[in-house]
Order: C-alpha cells, then sequence, then structure tokens
C-alpha cells in the first residue's frame, strides 16, 4: 500500500489492555486515527477514556497489544527501542503536565539538557536554548530556577525545552491542566504559534472541552474507543 506522504501519524486497528487487580481493562479499543502533517489535533474526553494511552502508543512510548501505528512513514508498533529512541529524540518534542523540569537547573540550562550529549559546540546549544526561550516569551526568566517560577513559566520552559530540536511533532498531555485560565490560554497559543510558523504537527491531549476551539482536528474519546472526529 502506498504512503501517504501527508500523513505523519496512523493509527490502525489499534487494541491496548492492562491488568489491574484481576480485571481486564481495554485502554483502546480498535482505534483508527490519521493525522496529517501540519494539524493541530486536540484530543478530548474524561479521566480514564485513553487519551494518555494512545499519545503513548503514538509516540512509541507504549506498544499496542495488536495493530499497527506509523510514525512518518514507518510502522513503529514493533520497532525496538533504540529505534524508537532515536525517532523521540529527532522527531518528537513533549510537553508535560507536570513540566518535568530538573530543579536544580536554570531555564536555560533546563532546556539545553535536551541535546545533552551532542556533537554541537556548547555556544550552538546556548544560541538554540535562547532562540527557544524567546519564541516562548520567556527569555527574561533564563536565569531562574523552576522554585522561582510561575506555573505558567514553568510550562513555557517546557515548551521550549519540546521545541529546542526542532522536532516535525508535539505531543502534550494535559499541557494546561495545571495552570490558571490566563495561562492556559497563553501556553495554548503559543502551541498554535509554533503549529502554524513552523508546520509542527501538534497533539494535545485534555479533559477539558473548551480548548477544542484551537484544533484544526478535534477528536472525542470514550471508553478507549474514538467516538467522533471533526
Amino acid at each position: 500500500m502506498p504512503i501517504d506522504m501527508d500523513t505523519m501519524i496512523e493509527a490502525i486497528d489499534v487494541n491496548k489492555e492492562y491488568r489491574r487487580a484481576g480485571a481486564i481493562i481495554r485502554a483502546l479499543n480498535d482505534v483508527n486515527l490519521t493525522i496529517k502533517s501540519g494539524e493541530f489535533v486536540v484530543i478530548h474526553g474524561p479521566t480514564g477514556c485513553g487519551k494518555s494511552t494512545l499519545l503513548n502508543v503514538l509516540s512509541g512510548l507504549d506498544f499496542p497489544d495488536s495493530g499497527k501505528v506509523i510514525f512518518d512513514g514507518e510502522n513503529i508498533a514493533r520497532a525496538t527501542e533504540d529505534r524508537l529512541s532515536r525517532l523521540r529524540r529527532m522527531k518528537i518534542g513533549f510537553v508535560f503536565q507536570d513540566f518535568n523540569l530538573i530543579n536544580t537547573l536554570t531555564a536555560l540550562e533546563n532546556v539545553e539538557s535536551v541535546l545533552w550529549p551532542t556533537v554541537l559546540r556548547s555556544s550552538e546549544i546556548e544560541d538554540r536554548a535562547i532562540a527557544a526561550l524567546r519564541d516562548v516569551n520567556l527569555l527574561n526568566r533564563k536565569d531562574h530556577f523552576p522554585v522561582q517560577m510561575s506555573g505558567g513559566e514553568k510550562q513555557k520552559a517546557g515548551l521550549a525545552r519540546a521545541i529546542i530540536h526542532r522536532p516535525r511533532v508535539i505531543l502534550a498531555d494535559e499541557p494546561t491542566g495545571n495552570l490558571d485560565p490566563d495561562s492556559e490560554q497563553e501556553i495554548m497559543k503559543l502551541l498554535k504559534k509554533i503549529n502554524k510558523e513552523n508546520d509542527t504537527t501538534v497533539l494535545v491531549v485534555t479533559h477539558r472541552h473548551q480548548l477544542s476551539s484551537f484544533g484544526d482536528k478535534i477528536v472525542k474519546m470514550e471508553d478507549g474507543k474514538i467516538k467522533s472526529v471533526e
């Protein structure tokens, strides 16, 4: 079957189960989803509906029990960990709900850490980190530690860290879950800006249906299934 060059990620008949306290939980149930290159996709639904599991499977952080996951033309459902690690390092930027910053590093150092170790010169790493911080309006906080930053500023640092290696895809798991309404809007607008200016494919997982307005494609999940795609 020929590869659609406009397709960045495709899930085909994907299933995933977990065992908890002797019971089988069907986290993903025959999921089919196509994400085009450059799309901004919002996946929303209630807690426990399978959103984060789907994001993990699409990024190779977890394996499906059955089905295929095509990422940039390659089936990663059974790829080696070395191959998946290389793919995530080169093509994917992650944004997390709890920021995942290193408390002993400044904002600048947290962003630079994504490129450690590397063949790049330290001056080039710093230049890239400064550019990423400038892109998310956080350059004035580059020498501050996470404890000195607000939740919104921490997430800006997380977003700068996600874009420093110029990924083709950004995967954001509840990126505004710990933010106040103003910071939530700012982070979503920054994600949209990166999406449009760099043609970066963006997937945002959220339980807040109010954020659907940012998406080119809105995917609603329920009980491990995709209920609708708009």
